[in-house]
């Protein structure tokens, strides 16, 4: 059921693959309506249920803001958007043209997930360019006179993603820069999937959002992080854990899915085996491994001896 998570935030539960409390979008409440995340196709029916119990007419939503352009994140943008036709779709600049032609992003997740694509995530659908806007960083959305979302630029995770900065309930909703935490499961996990990962870059993001200080930080898996401080700064240690490991495998010419496999399965033990599906399905070893390998493998040294990752894929 949705549940408030602070004043004027609205949790719903998008159930993927109809699993409970792996994906969540938040609608934030005010004159100009905001939903943040629709999840993938497969959800919007959950979604469009839950919105509509709540009063959620068709006119009503004014914006359908997305951190990214992963399927779980954005596979339902057009459907939403048809759903509400008045509501304008924001997402980062390097994201946008997916959401108008998604031919390409879906056919590389095809490559990706195997059937599991029509299975548990569905597809996209394009979404009119005119409904589309651009954010850069530190743009906003106006929600109400006194309610703004403030966008974060936060790669790492992927070139294409945004933190939303909620300047009344000071909640920050950070999509996957922080990783993935299942409240069945309990633990951060780094979500580092290629082609974009970038250690530096997610690093970095983590940097800023402890910079802004939020009240809690709303993960899109799965829910509030209550005390947020001290969870960024773990959230940077357990992937500095996980890319040490993985850069130390790359290194000695062994698998990096292995080695990752071998130093973090602990971290799992005790946790009910359908709840450690949701996450090995969800953000398994080998994508963050194949993560890994694809920055080690493209990153370069600069003049000033700093590692850079010079990958320029979509």
């Amino acid at each position: 059921m949705p549940q408030y998570i602070s004043p004027g935030v609205l949790q719903i539960d998008t159930l993927l693959g109809g699993w409970e409390e792996v994906t969540a979008g938040y609608l934030i409440e005010g004159p100009a309506p905001v939903l943040v995340e629709t999840g993938s196709q497969s959800s919007v029916p959950a979604l469009l249920s839950a919105l509509e119990a709540h009063g959620v007419a068709a006119d009503d939503l004014a914006g359908i803001a997305i951190t990214h352009i992963h399927l779980d994140h954005a596979g339902g943008v057009g459907d939403v958007a048809r759903a509400f036709p008045k509501a304008t779709i924001y997402v980062h600049p390097k994201g946008a043209r997916h959401l108008v032609d998604p031919s390409r992003l879906v056919d590389s997740a095809a490559r990706v997930y195997g059937p599991l694509l029509d299975s548990l995530y569905g597809r996209l659908d394009p979404t009119p360019a005119e409904r589309i806007r651009v954010l850069d960083d530190g743009d906003t959305i106006e929600v109400g006179p006194n309610r703004k979302l403030v966008t974060v630029d936060s790669p790492g995770h992927a070139k294409h993603h945004l933190a939303l900065h909620d300047t009344e309930s000071g909640l920050l909703f950070a999509g996957d820069a922080v990783g993935v935490r299942l409240p069945g499961a309990g633990v951060i996990r780094p979500a580092t999937p290629p082609p974009d990962f970038d250690l530096d870059l997610a690093i970095n993001s983590l940097r800023r959002f402890r910079e802004i200080q939020p009240a809690g930080v709303a993960l899109a898996h799965y829910g509030l992080l209550p005390d947020p401080m001290p969870m960024l700064e773990e959230a940077e240690d357990i992937l500095r854990q996980w890319a040490e490991v993985a850069e130390a495998a790359w290194q000695d010419g062994r698998d990096i899915a292995e080695a990752l496999e071998a130093a973090f399965s602990a971290d799992l033990s005790g946790t009910d085996p359908a709840e450690r599906e949701k996450l090995e399905t969800l953000n398994g070893i080998h994508s963050n491994a194949a993560g890994f390998r694809r920055w080690l493998d493209t990153r370069t040294t600069g003049t000033d001896g700093t590692a850079t990752n010079r990958s320029e894929h979509a």
